[in-house]
């Protein structure tokens, strides 16, 4: 009589990690390896070593920060849509998902997990993204059908909003105290380029001049945890 082989379990997801706090990762990787279906396969403290990472490692989906040194995370999603364009991204972030959520689903992440979720939350939504779909939490789900059938409320939108990327990533620099020249040289532009994203995003926040742009963009920063 011949014994039917049972098959072999299927392999387990790998995930790299990027994010420049250490115990974020250790963390992450601690409640991720314990699952029979995921495994972390690689960590990098910011997007040019995650870029190194998935030259070298294969990679089935990257979780990822969006303030880090250098060229954030939204810079990072944008560059692997180009390099990787089929890999999952799921963004883990301390920052307030009204505000973030639309923008990295339009830069090309498939997910939006706030830290103070916690781990069935990020498990879940790494499970639904491998599987092919999009993950949110069911409050910013809501909040997004009701912008695209027109029924978003009256006074929920908050005027960070109508910055772009680029407009959004100097504003944020502007609250971490950096200078015209410092954010020039983090952001590869000119310094001329950088004082016309001042000029716009003064106007789209109707911020009279640069001293109340600065204090804004601080006082923003501060309520979003700092970085």
């Amino acid at each position: 009589m011949t014994r039917s082989k049972t098959p072999p379990p299927p392999a387990r997801k790998r995930v790299l990690l990027v994010d420049d706090h250490p115990f974020m990762r250790a963390g992450l990787a601690q409640l991720i390896d314990r699952q029979p279906d995921l495994v972390v396969c690689g960590e990098a403290g910011d997007p040019a070593a995650a870029i190194a990472v998935l030259g070298k490692t294969p990679v089935d989906l990257v979780i990822t920060d969006i303030t880090m040194p250098g060229r954030g995370g939204l810079e990072l999603i944008k560059d692997l849509q180009v390099s990787h364009p089929d890999l999952p991204i799921v963004v883990v972030s301390m920052h307030d998902e009204v505000i973030y959520a639309e923008r990295v689903l339009r830069a090309g992440a498939r997910g939006y997990v706030m830290k103070e979720a916690g781990g069935e939350a990020l498990l879940a939504a790494l499970r639904r993204v491998l599987g092919g779909q999009v993950y949110l939490s069911p409050k910013m789900s809501a909040r997004i059908l009701d912008n695209l059938t027109a029924r978003k409320p009256r006074g929920s939108s908050s005027p960070i909003e109508k910055l772009t990327d680029r407009e959004f990533e100097v504003f944020q620099l502007i609250g971490q105290g950096k200078s015209t020249r410092d954010i020039a040289q983090q952001l590869n532009l000119s310094t001329k380029t950088v004082d016309v994203h001042r000029s716009h995003i003064k106007e789209k926040l109707e911020l009279n001049d640069v001293t109340a742009l600065v204090r804004h963009a601080v006082r923003w920063m501060e309520t979003q945890g700092g970085s």
